[in-house]
């Protein structure tokens, strides 16, 4: 099978590592920077003709976009969970209107989301959600009640897409709704930041006293068939995307094995030489399921192939290094009281990647019930 770029393709990189060149670095915040990629179109390559304001381009186009973006020294990004998660979503699920309201302030970088799903006690099982939403007497919006937990991004979102329990004594994945939330309700919802062992707060704690939700989408008790679609997209060209990034860290790890002279001994070579592989291997996987909508397990064989192999680089970043690894690059001090190099953010931050997004052992079940047709695993009384 031939996975190779066409002349059209390597025409789109030029253009793409032109622009990167030109524009990346001068917005001074993040949600400027959204702004600035909408402005030129680059947000929603993937939604095809929808005069949303955003350009159009192939699959593999969007390939090379992820591809040369990883490359580049551009911010990272504060819309992806807008632009992957439920742009896709409200193509395939939404109404017109929703259509018309939601994907142009998307494309254009002037509306940033998050996804609210994980729930305190109930991470990766989704089905076990409490967070409850009652139908107000107008018929037209609910009032959400309840607590969601390692929300990315939510202290910058403008709006939230919530699963939520509509059907009183409904349990699993019956009775759920898939609700548009604005976040800014002042004494409705509140936004915890958490932090890390990074020392950063990337997610955070969602609480809902009440608050207003006026869109649902896909209709009220789909829910669960709206989150398991969403969750398909997120495997394929933002994977191939993930890879360059990896592909880069490691590049790190080998050269301070050869700084430290860690390189000569033999087992440490076998795992760099392992790595490498493994990253390969990802590669031509990802490749090959492109596209893919038949294979219900390519998703979940992804984030276990990823989730594994970005934890042992993280361990091999700092074996490599040797007693340099525990030191940190500045002294401490009150307003900072660690500062963490590259290799040590990467050990702390790559522990969660086989918890988060769907732990390993929910992964394993995913592929042993749908895929292997093994007998469904046991679930507790409710």
């Amino acid at each position: 099978m031939d996975f190779g770029f066409t002349r059209e393709d390597e025409d789109f990189r030029g253009e793409v590592r032109a622009w990167l060149a030109a524009h990346t670095g001068s917005p001074s915040d993040r949600r400027a920077w959204e702004r600035t990629l909408g402005a030129a179109g680059w947000i929603g390559l993937g939604w095809g003709e929808g005069g949303y304001g955003n350009r159009t381009a192939t699959l593999t186009q969007q390939v090379v976009w992820a591809e040369e973006y990883a490359r580049s020294a551009a911010p990272p990004r504060s819309g992806h969970i807008g632009e992957n998660l439920l742009a896709p979503t409200l193509l395939a699920h939404g109404t017109d209107e929703q259509k018309s309201r939601f994907l142009p302030p998307i494309a254009a970088g002037e509306e940033l989301w998050c996804q609210g799903y994980s729930e305190p006690g109930a991470g990766s099982d989704l089905a076990g959600i409490r967070t409850a939403a009652v139908r107000e007497p107008d018929g037209r919006t609910y009032r959400v009640t309840g607590q969601k937990i390692w929300t990315s991004l939510a202290h910058e979102a403008d709006w939230g897409f919530v699963l939520a329990r509509t059907e009183p004594g409904s349990v699993r994945h019956h009775g759920l709704t898939f609700l548009l939330v604005p976040m800014d309700q002042p004494g409705r919802i509140e936004v915890r930041p958490i932090r890390q062992m990074t020392g950063t707060s990337d997610f955070n704690e969602v609480f809902f006293d009440g608050a207003h939700a006026g869109h649902v989408v896909g209709g009220e008790g789909d829910g669960w068939r709206v989150a398991m679609s969403l969750l398909g997209f997120e495997r394929g060209v933002s994977t191939l995307a993930q890879q360059i990034g990896f592909a880069e860290e490691l590049a790190g790890v080998v050269r301070a094995a050869v700084a430290s002279g860690a390189v000569h001994d033999p087992v440490v070579r076998e795992r760099l030489v392992r790595q490498w592989a493994e990253l390969r291997t990802m590669r031509w996987n990802a490749l090959r399921t492109l596209g893919s909508s038949g294979d219900g397990g390519a998703p979940s064989v992804a984030k276990l192939l990823w989730a594994g192999w970005h934890q042992r680089l993280g361990e091999l970043a700092v074996l490599v290094r040797g007693a340099a690894a525990g030191v940190g690059p500045a002294d401490w001090s009150a307003p900072a009281p660690y500062e963490l190099d590259a290799a040590q953010h990467l050990f702390l931050f790559s522990r969660a990647d086989t918890i988060y997004g769907g732990s390993d052992q929910i992964q394993r079940t995913i592929i042993a019930e749908r895929v292997l047709g093994l007998p469904r695993e046991p679930k507790g009384a409710v």
